[in-house]
């Protein structure tokens, strides 16, 4: 875990981010990318103004979120 590390302070402007949809849905509402090490930005393709929420790999997978299932290393 990135103890004391600003999630908020990475870059992201060049960040690839992929659709990370659970389900059958087309519209694909749900990025994921990765920011750095151990470090992801969760956006919203509905809200492309709103600011990505960040998160720890630990974080994602203690909502069981899995960014390899998207096609994104961890």
């Amino acid at each position: 875990m990135l103890n004391g590390t600003d999630l908020y302070g990475f870059d992201i402007g060049g960040a690839s981010f992929v659709r990370a949809c659970g389900g059958p849905c087309s519209e694909g509402c749900v990025t994921l990318a990765r920011i750095g090490d151990d470090a992801w930005a969760l956006g919203d393709s509905k809200r492309p103004d709103a600011q990505p929420l960040r998160f720890t790999t630990e974080e994602l997978d203690a909502a069981g979120i899995d960014p390899a299932r998207f096609g994104l290393n961890v």
